[in-house]
C-alpha cells in the first residue's frame, strides 16, 4: 500500500470573466496550463468562471445542461492534457425544472468527474448604495455537502456566500477535508469588510487549508469583484494572496500541518449540545 502524499502544490487562477462562455474559458485555460508550467498539482478557478453577466433572462440565454456544458468539456480535457487534478471553479448548469444549479466540479488527470457541488447559500442581499442581488430568483440552492477523495486526502468543496455558514465548514471538516476550496465572487464592499476575515475563521475554525479562488474587476453591468484569491494555512495565516489582477498563485502545502493545528486546538473534538436562549 503507497503512502499517501505529505504535500501538494496548489495553484488559484483569478479571472475577470466576461458575458461570453467561450472566451473565459480560453482565459481560464490559459491560466491553467501557465500553473501546471510551475509544477501545480491541483488548480482552483473562482465562481462563474465561464460566465459574469448580469440579469436572469441574459443568464438563461446563455447557460447550458451539464451534459451540453462547454465548460465541462473544456475543464476535462484541460485535466488531461496537463495531467492535474481541476476543481473547476462554478459553471452555470441548466436545470430540468428551468433554474440553474451553481455547480463546482472535481477533475481528475483521466478527466473524469469524481465530484459535484451545488451551491447550498443563496447570495439574496441589499446593500449600501443600491447594490443588490437576488440569487434565488435564477438559481437552484444545493441541498448536500460534499467532500471529495483526492491523493491529499478529503477536499471539501463550499462557494462564496457559503462562507459566511461556519457549520458547512465544520461538517465539511468532520467528514474527512483537510482542504477546503471557497471559489467566490465577492462584492467590493463586502470583500475589503469580510473576505480575510471569513475565509482565515473557517481555516481556524475547522483545521483546514483553505483555497479561495476568485472573480476580480469589473465586469458586465459595472459588477465589481474584489479578487484576493488566497491561500490559507490551517492556523490562519495567509500564504498567498493575488492581489486584483488576474494571474495565477501558488503555494505548497505541508498537510502536516493539518494534524499539527487541530492537535494544538482540538476544537473539532469540544462539541457540546446546548439549548436555546
Amino acid at each position: 500500500m503507497r503512502d499517501s502524499p505529505t504535500s501538494v502544490r496548489v495553484a488559484l487562477v483569478q479571472v475577470n470573466a466576461g458575458p461570453e462562455i467561450l472566451p473565459n474559458l480560453e482565459q481560464a485555460g490559459a491560466f491553467v496550463h501557465q500553473a501546471v508550467a510551475q509544477g501545480a498539482q491541483l488548480v482552483c478557478l473562482p465562481e462563474n468562471v465561464s460566465l459574469m453577466v448580469q440579469g436572469r433572462e441574459n443568464i438563461l440565454a446563455r447557460v447550458k445542461p451539464e451534459e451540453d456544458h462547454p465548460g465541462v468539456r473544456h475543464f476535462r480535457d484541460l485535466a488531461r492534457e496537463t495531467g492535474a487534478w481541476i476543481m473547476t471553479g462554478t459553471l452555470g448548469c441548466l436545470l430540468p425544472d428551468g433554474r440553474v444549479a451553481n455547480r463546482a466540479f472535481v477533475i481528475n488527470p483521466d478527466g473524469e468527474i469524481t465530484a459535484r457541488y451545488d451551491k447550498i447559500h443563496m447570495f439574496d442581499v441589499d446593500l449600501a448604495g443600491g447594490e443588490s442581488y437576488r440569487e434565488s430568483a435564477t438559481y437552484r440552492p444545493g441541498e448536500q455537502a460534499v467532500v471529495a477523495a483526492t491523493p491529499w486526502g478529503g477536499l471539501g468543496l463550499s462557494i462564496c456566500y457559503d462562507v459566511r455558514f461556519a457549520y458547512l465548514y465544520r461538517a465539511l471538516a468532520k467528514a474527512g477535508a483537510s482542504i477546503i476550496t471557497v471559489p467566490a465572487a465577492f462584492t467590493v464592499p463586502t470583500g475589503r469588510a469580510h473576505w480575510h476575515v471569513l475565509l482565515r475563521a473557517r481555516a481556524i475554525e475547522t483545521g483546514c487549508f483553505v483555497l479561495a479562488p476568485a472573480q476580480t474587476g469589473t465586469h458586465d453591468g459595472g459588477r465589481g469583484t474584489y479578487g484576493h484569491s488566497v491561500i490559507i494555512s490551517p492556523w490562519g495565516e495567509v500564504l498567498a494572496d493575488a492581489g486584483e489582477e488576474p494571474g495565477v498563485i501558488l503555494a505548497d502545502l505541508d498537510l502536516s500541518k493539518v494534524e499539527e493545528a487541530r492537535r494544538m486546538v482540538p476544537s473539532l473534538l469540544h462539541d457540546r449540545r446546548f439549548t436555546g436562549p
